[in-house]
């Protein structure tokens, strides 16, 4: 920039604070929906991140505001809706979501790519969405079901486990999902035994927990939604004796199934995304005195895709999405200077001076391929109504 003449520095910081841009981000999230219980820290993830850029005062494109859409997680039309909103009404230059793999699919194609946006997710984790057209303009700091299929099978054979029964929602994440886990699994000496789709919204999931006992199986993986039909599921399976063991993905996780299943629920184990690292433990102790739990599923995502929209604006001196969206890949990854949370302001003056930094942000940051993450794994098991660490994988 250049320098001003003392005369007139006045008057130039005046207007420079008139025009400064108003930078809006979009949280396109399910806040309503079979998700409805983990969203809210997931979008107290990305505010944090945007609060913590604004304090820093050195984002120099302007003041960041979130405005937020609701995905439904399952609805693709309102999703959509919700997103053109975002874009045309509110003029979002970037969108944290979508969440759910469907409504996130759906946003992309219908309303990101038509208009130029770019969007990182922190939870859509189909595998179908790593060859998506996307014009250059979709990442997720999720990893990919394909990873989690893996990391499901390698649980499941290390307990010496050889037949399960999977039950998943009837989505893109559901079906990926199951199909991903069936190949591991099988590669791995293991037997599905069924794999079956169920509804969401359903008051009754007798007959498909009748179809999953039939077939049998050691234990029921259940690959669905914690405040949806996941959940009946297991309280079906429970009540008629079906299953006593449950294997709950990424979409199970949550205290509000435990409480809504109690006692029975202990000794049921899964995995969600997640690390041990110096970043994770960081943003949770932050998010603690914040007054939110940063531990649950995908906050730490969602913090992560926050920054990195919101760092890739600065790196580009831009906050248009075919600008920005070049940057995330460069600095999501080494070489750099290692960025945590906490600081962002810090990022963004290196950023300045035109230094490298690879940001390692809440949930150890790196993408890889069409722009997902690696994966990472927090193993854990439900004991006397709390969630367990297991390990890191």
């Amino acid at each position: 920039m250049k320098k001003l003449l003392l005369a007139t520095t006045a008057t130039a910081l005046m207007a420079g604070a008139a025009s400064a841009e108003d930078v809006k981000l979009g949280i396109l999230l399910g806040f309503t929906g079979p998700l409805e219980s983990t969203v809210p820290d997931m979008a107290k993830g990305a505010e944090f991140a945007v609060k913590e850029v604004n304090d820093s005062g050195k984002f120099t494109l302007g003041t960041v505001t979130t405005v937020n859409g609701d995905t439904t997680c399952v609805d693709a039309a309102a999703a959509t809706a919700a997103a053109e909103r975002l874009v045309t009404s509110d003029g979002v230059k970037a969108i944290v979501g979508g969440d759910c793999s469907g409504v996130t699919g759906a946003v992309l194609q219908n309303v990101a790519r038509p208009n130029g946006i770019g969007m990182i997710s922190p939870s859509a984790t189909s595998p179908a969405l790593s060859t998506a057209e996307d014009d250059g303009l979709f990442f997720r700091t999720a990893p990919s079901d394909a990873r989690q299929g893996e990391i499901m099978a390698d649980i499941l054979s290390e307990k010496g486990i050889k037949s399960v029964a999977v039950t998943y929602t009837n989505n893109d994440y559901g079906k990926g999902l199951a199909d991903s886990f069936g190949a591991a699994f099988a590669a791995k000496g293991g037997s599905v035994t069924i794999s079956t789709p169920h509804e969401d919204g359903k008051a009754d999931y007798s007959a498909e927990v009748a179809s999953l006992a039939a077939a049998g199986g050691e234990m029921l993986i259940v690959a669905g939604y914690v405040d949806q039909g996941g959940k009946g599921v297991i309280q079906a399976s429970l009540d008629s004796g079906a299953f006593s063991s449950f294997y709950l993905v990424d979409g199970m996780y949550g205290d509000s199934l435990i409480e809504a299943i109690g006692e029975p629920l202990n000794g049921s184990f899964g995995a969600v995304p997640g690390t041990d690292s110096p970043g994770a433990a960081a943003y949770e102790e932050a998010a603690k005195a914040a007054g939110f739990d940063g531990s649950n599923a995908f906050s730490k995502e969602s913090y992560d895709a926050a920054a990195l929209i919101l760092l890739s604006m600065a790196a580009a001196n831009s906050t248009n999405s075919k600008d920005w969206s070049a940057k995330v890949m460069d600095l999501a990854n080494a070489p750099g200077e290692p960025i945590l949370p906490g600081e962002l302001g810090k990022a963004l003056e290196l950023i300045a001076a035109g230094t490298d930094i690879d940001y390692v942000g809440a949930s150890a940051v790196e993408l890889v391929g069409a722009g997902e993450s690696a994966g990472a794994y927090r193993e854990y098991e439900i004991k006397e109504g709390k969630i367990e660490t297991v390990k890191f994988r």
